[in-house]
């Protein structure tokens, strides 16, 4: 019996284009010019520190703002630079440069099992904080009290297994009472090597029978769980 349900964002719940067309390029435009008017501030002092830390060196500010846009354009999933992108979110949401995409499918679906008493939780490389923006402003409006909690790559990477298994154990149900939701097959992996279930969304590909995780094209083909 499935008791809670765990989600990716990106390919997930939302488009990966929002995230690739409009957080991240927004971020990347940002993050000089708000690193310099916020450098002093202790939330964004300790993570321009945490970049130092990571990379093991002393670095001024305009070094430092070349190693977070460098990361961003390898697509790194360091956790300064994420937290860092979640702030200046913020800001653009506050601004109402964007909305958070939702797919309508993911809404639906995420209040009926809500609904039905099944927990709900994200897990994502984004911050927790960048989380809670995205289905804060939604154009559905906000969506945050669906989920009992969030997680980030503070409790581990997404494609190693004992990330999971610390999340079983933060949620308080054995693992194979927890599904799992992701577009990515190395996610999927360390999820079920965790013991939870899976499913794989394949958003914008064709559904493979013999795939090593169910696939479906999107939430309503999750439909109810228990019966």
């Amino acid at each position: 019996m499935i008791k809670a349900i765990v989600t990716d964002i990106e390919g997930t719940t939302s488009s990966i284009s929002f995230v690739k067309e409009v957080l991240f390029p927004y971020a990347r435009a940002h993050i000089a010019e708000f690193a310099r008017r916020h450098q002093d501030e202790p939330q964004v002092k300790a993570l321009l520190q945490d970049v130092c830390d990571t990379v093991a060196a002393q670095l001024i500010l305009d070094q430092i703002i070349a190693q977070l846009i460098a990361w961003i354009d390898e697509d790194q999933k360091v956790t300064p630079l994420k937290a860092l992108q979640g702030l200046i979110w913020e800001e653009g949401y506050s601004r109402g440069a964007f909305e958070g995409h939702i797919y309508p499918d993911a809404v639906e679906n995420l209040r009926a099992w809500k609904a039905n008493g099944i927990d709900l939780y994200v897990y994502s490389s984004g911050s927790v904080h960048a989380q809670k923006l995205l289905f804060g402003h939604t154009e559905y409006g906000d969506l945050t009290p669906l989920f009992s909690g969030y997680f980030d790559t503070c409790i581990g990477a997404k494609q190693e297994s004992a990330a999971y298994s610390k999340i079983a154990e933060h949620i308080g149900y054995r693992p194979s009472e927890i599904l799992f939701l992701s577009d990515i097959k190395g996610e999927l992996d360390a999820a079920r090597a965790a013991g939870f279930q899976t499913l794989w969304l394949m958003r914008d590909g064709l559904i493979d029978a013999q795939a090593e995780h169910r696939q479906v094209g999107d939430f309503y083909q999750i439909g109810s769980l228990n019966g």
